[in-house]
């Protein structure tokens, strides 16, 4: 199976046609590009795509196999990319940090700006994503760093504790009869409708809190900024991390801390014996001075 039949692939599934693949994308003829599509179909012992007279789209195997084409091609092009740039006198290259919605990537930032003063021909990628997604892409090589919630598998990964912790809290509208609190209590939640992070919510994150108190769930998040407009339109209060959501005087909406209080740490993460490029190396022991 060659590079080129998987970018073949990802057009195809992309355009939705072979014939629009062939001629605008790839520009290659029509009969060429069904003939490849046929054989790594054949190769791979599956049907990839349902045809049609007006479209060409994915099965369930072809969803699949397009999430592994564009994970190999991605990491193809990276290596690559490190390679061509190793060459370079002057340090070229891309860093790749991954990490949830929260105030410790602020760290990242703060390194960066100085790491990007010495080195402006380093380009910084940044993937949003729960911690599922960023180890998943962690362990494929497609990222450098993760920025994570504890506990993680130090097993696994090494990694640098960040100074900044996250504190847990209801995010409310302010004109909320929850909004003149102070606090929220496991009590305050018995009635009220919720937007909870999907990962909390699987991990029971919050059983210890509440003790048996039971929760009204009605809709769970991946990334807060959606939960935050489901808030603002009255749906229900969400669960969720403070420094996310601007909850400024003029804004709609009240971040209220939880008692007692639940706070987790920060960490930076790292695959073990990762080789690192050269950009991404010098930006380790950068990230490693500015928390010493």
């Amino acid at each position: 199976m060659e590079l080129r039949t998987l970018k073949y692939f990802l057009a195809v599934a992309q355009e939705e046609s072979i014939s629009k693949a062939a001629s605008d994308v790839l520009f290659v003829t029509q009969p060429t590009l069904s003939r490849q599509m046929q054989e790594l179909e054949e190769e791979l012992g599956v049907k990839l795509f349902e045809r049609s007279n007006k479209k060409t789209i994915l099965t369930e195997d072809g969803i699949l196999f397009r999430k592994r084409a564009e994970e190999i091609v991605a990491l193809a092009e990276r290596t690559a990319n490190e390679f061509k740039d190793a060459s370079q006198q002057e340090l070229t290259g891309d860093i790749f940090v991954g990490g949830g919605e929260t105030d410790g990537m602020r760290v990242i930032a703060k390194v960066f700006k100085k790491f990007n003063e010495k080195h402006p021909q380093v380009r910084l990628n940044l993937f949003s994503g729960n911690a599922a997604d960023v180890t998943e892409k962690l362990d494929q090589g497609l990222l450098d760093f993760g920025i994570l919630i504890e506990p993680v598998n130090k097993q696994k990964y090494d990694y640098l504790a960040l100074q900044s912790k996250d504190t847990w809290g209801l995010l409310v509208r302010r004109d909320s009869e929850l909004a003149d609190r102070k606090f929220i209590r496991p009590a305050d939640l018995t009635k009220i409708p919720l937007i909870v992070s999907r990962q909390s919510f699987r991990s029971n994150e919050f059983s210890g809190w509440l003790g048996r108190i039971p929760l009204n769930v009605i809709a769970t998040y991946n990334l807060l900024f959606n939960a935050s407009l489901m808030v603002k339109e009255g749906v229900g209060c969400a669960l969720c991390l403070d420094k996310i959501i601007s909850t400024s005087e003029d804004s709609e909406l009240k971040f209220i801390p939880l008692r007692p209080a639940r706070e987790v740490g920060l960490v930076a993460v790292y695959k073990k014996n990762a080789a690192f490029s050269k950009p991404a190396a010098l930006f380790l022991e950068m990230l490693k001075q500015e928390l010493e």
